[in-house]
């Protein structure tokens, strides 16, 4: 429950603090005293946008901070998982807002995100405001309320982790059939690309070869001839360069035996006749094999055209290119052979999730179907004694034509007021004050379900008065009866004002500074006097004084 509410420099509030008790408390006020005010500062700590002009002039920042006191283990459970520290059954959120519209946000004085106050505030309290009473005409709004009635939360995760599931084998089934349709059109133009290549029987490093092939061919009998020539110089006799070489030898040799020195001479020149003998060798094998083959030349110049047709035709530059996209192609047509296994497995795939999927939408809904009968009795039993004899009650659930992430199910409430009319679905006939009965039956069949330890109504009394705004107090006292249970009420009506078992009175202070929001738990005799205010207006009667008197003996 919300124990204590710290306040400053918010909107009119320059600084409040108060206490709030457990069961059933109210808030009374002039209009624009600054009720809505309070509500605006408690929905920043539960995770409101914020705005920086909600600043009180003059100042550079506002503080809110609010002091729970809760035994929940969702909460435990909350401050566990996200690493704040718990001080036994006090929680405390506190934010902060600059005049750049920045805020901070802290549970239990560590830094937190405005997504983990949302969460926890969803454990903390639950404000219902006016507009809210627009919610009851919206579906989603109604399946909601009846699950948290049936506790279908476990239900609810299973399927919503079977339809994850489903729907994300369903989006890759889908890519996958896309991408198939997508190569099918394009595999037999891949196919002719891919036999091309293949046939080609291309290797690395032929090009370069087939070039110099190809070279050497063209310019045989311009080869032979030198080569020829360069025999010659080397074997002619008489003026060939090895007879003369020979010569050089003998003549060294011979001028040996009187001159030493020209021995190591004559050895070297060995040497070089040696070397010599074997190159004329290599040059007259290579002038056997010089020899013109233009059959040769024309297979060489057909295979280089082929090369570079495909390297024109494939826009590539190179032999080792064409052999990449030649494997590339054989991946893609071997991927597009296994789509269709692939596609089949999905399916199989798919079928199972559908099965599993339906097997959870059918459990959610048998336990929709049997928490709408407790619902409508549940309804019926506060509706009737809300001033509704005649009232005619029922949560229809039917099928949805396709599963959904809430299940395979639409819920309609229909209403009907009066007897021997028709069911109608409510938002369409129920008026203003029947719709605030509704919402306040609800409410309180959802906080029975939830154990929700605060619940905060913004007038829901908007449209009623007299005995049935006594019978909503005595609801919303009823609501509020547990350890840490609490509700607390801003409204008009002394009916529901005489009820709380804490009354406390927002009025605005007037002062040389401006005007500022104040509250104030009331005394008993301070309580009669709002209530008579409540009763008739700024002029205070004493029949007004009475009545309240009798009001609150009464409650």
């Amino acid at each position: 429950m919300l124990k204590h509410l710290h306040i400053r420099n918010y909107a009119l509030i320059d600084q409040l603090d108060i206490e709030f008790g457990r069961g059933f408390s109210v808030i009374t006020g002039e209009t624009g005293a600054g009720k809505s005010i309070i509500l605006g500062a408690i929905g920043l700590l539960l995770g409101q946008r914020a705005d920086a002009k909600a600043i009180k002039t003059g100042e550079k920042r506002c503080v809110i901070e609010a002091e729970f006191c809760t035994s929940q283990s969702a909460v435990s459970q909350f401050l566990t998982a996200n690493d704040f520290e718990q001080e036994g059954d006090i929680c405390t959120i506190r934010r902060e807002v600059s005049q750049t519209g920045k805020s901070r946000a802290f549970i239990n004085d560590t830094p937190a995100t405005v997504a983990q106050l949302r969460e926890l505030g969803d454990q903390l309290v639950d404000i219902h405001s006016q507009h809210q009473n627009l919610l009851l005409s919206r579906e989603n709004f109604q399946l909601r309320a009846l699950d948290t009635v049936a506790k279908n939360a476990p239900l609810l995760e299973a399927y919503s982790a079977s339809f994850g599931l489903y729907k994300a084998t369903q989006r890759e089934l889908a890519k996958v059939r896309k991408a198939w349709e997508e190569e099918q059109r394009e595999q037999d133009y891949m196919q002719f690309q891919f036999s091309q290549l293949e046939e080609a029987k291309l290797r690395e490093g032929e090009q370069e070869e087939l070039e110099q092939r190809q070279r050497s061919l063209e310019h045989a009998e311009e080869t032979k001839s030198q080569l020829f020539s360069v025999s010659d110089t080397f074997n002619k006799e008489e003026t060939g360069v090895l007879d003369g070489l020979l010569r050089a030898q003998r003549r060294l040799e011979g001028i040996a035996a009187y001159c030493p020195e020209v021995e190591e001479l004559a050895r070297r020149v060995e040497s070089c006749k040696i070397e010599l003998k074997d190159v004329a060798a290599e040059v007259d094998d290579k002038l056997e094999e010089a020899e013109s083959d233009p059959q040769a030349l024309e297979k060489v110049v057909e295979r280089l055209d082929l090369i570079y047709d495909l390297l024109r035709k494939h826009h590539t530059d190179s032999v080792q290119d064409l052999l990449r996209l030649r494997e590339e192609l054989r991946q893609k047509l071997h991927l597009i052979d296994r789509r269709e296994s692939e596609i089949s497995e999905l399916e199989g795939r798919l079928q199972t999730e559908e099965r599993e999927l339906l097997r959870c939408a059918s459990a959610l809904s048998a336990s929709r179907r049997k928490a709408a009968r407790e619902l409508e009795q549940g309804m019926l039993a506060r509706l009737k004694d809300l001033g509704m004899p005649n009232i005619q009650f029922e949560a229809r659930v039917t099928e949805a034509q396709e599963p959904t992430q809430q299940g395979k199910d639409n819920v309609t409430f229909s209403f009907s007021a009066n007897k021997n009319t028709p069911l109608q679905p409510i938002a369409q006939v129920a008026s203003g004050g029947e719709i605030a009965r509704v919402m306040l039956a609800l409410k309180a069949l959802i906080s029975k379900a939830t154990q929700l330890p605060a619940v905060i109504f913004d007038e829901i009394d908007t449209g009623v008065s007299g005995r049935i705004a006594e019978q909503m107090a005595k609801l919303m006292r009823e609501m509020s009866e547990g350890e840490e249970r609490q509700v607390i009420s801003i409204t008009h009506l002394p009916q529901i004002a005489a009820l709380g078992e804490h009354h406390y009175r927002v009025f605005k202070e007037e002062s040389s500074l401006g005007s500022a929001s104040r509250i104030a738990l009331l005394t008993r005799e301070e309580r009669i006097e709002e209530l008579a205010h409540l009763l008739s207006g700024s002029t205070v009667t004493q029949a007004a004084i009475d009545n309240a008197k009798t009001l609150l003996s009464n409650a």
